[in-house]
C-alpha cells in the first residue's frame, strides 16, 4: 500500500489535472483516475469499488438503421444511462460517485440515478473537482486519513 502523500495531486482545481505531460482531452477521465488512485492507496479496509463504463463509444457493425450492434447487445444486457462514475459498497451501504470536471454539469440520467440511488437506501453525490471528491469519499468515512 502507497503513502498518501505519494498519490499525485494538481496543485489547483483547476481543469488540467495532470501536472506534467501533453495536455488531455478528457479532464473528468483525469479527475477520475486521481479519486481512484487516492480510493487505492486510502480505501478503508474492505472498500468495494468499481468503474461502469457506460459513456464509451461503441463502434463496428450497425444495424440498418446506423445503431451499433454492441450499444444494442449493451442496453439488452441492462445497461442503464446515467450510472454514476464510481460504485463503491461498504459494510452493506451503497455509495455512487458521479464526477464533473469543474464547470461540467449532471446528464438528466445523470440526476436520475443519483435520486433513484437515494431513494433506494443508498448514498448517492454529484462532486465538482477533485477536492470536493475526496471531501465526499471522506465524509463518507471511506478514505483513511484526511487531505490538507
Amino acid at each position: 500500500m502507497r503513502n498518501a502523500a505519494s498519490v499525485p495531486r494538481p496543485a489547483s482545481s483547476g481543469p488540467a489535472l495532470v501536472a506534467s505531460g501533453p495536455k488531455r482531452r478528457h479532464a473528468e477521465d483525469d479527475l477520475q483516475r486521481a479519486v481512484v488512485l487516492h480510493l487505492r492507496a486510502r480505501g478503508v479496509p474492505g472498500l468495494v469499488f468499481f468503474h461502469v463504463p457506460n459513456g464509451m463509444r461503441l463502434g463496428g457493425k450497425t444495424n440498418a438503421r446506423g445503431v451499433p450492434l454492441q450499444a444494442l447487445r449493451a442496453k439488452g444486457l441492462g445497461v442503464q444511462p446515467g450510472v454514476s462514475d464510481l460504485i463503491l459498497l461498504h459494510r452493506g451501504r451503497f455509495f455512487a460517485l458521479e464526477l464533473k470536471a469543474p464547470g461540467g454539469r449532471p446528464t438528466e440520467a445523470q440526476l436520475e440515478f443519483a435520486s433513484n440511488v437515494n431513494a433506494a437506501g443508498g448514498l448517492s453525490c454529484i462532486a465538482s473537482g477533485l477536492d470536493a471528491a475526496l471531501l465526499v469519499l471522506e465524509r463518507w468515512g471511506l478514505l483513511r486519513g484526511e487531505v490538507a
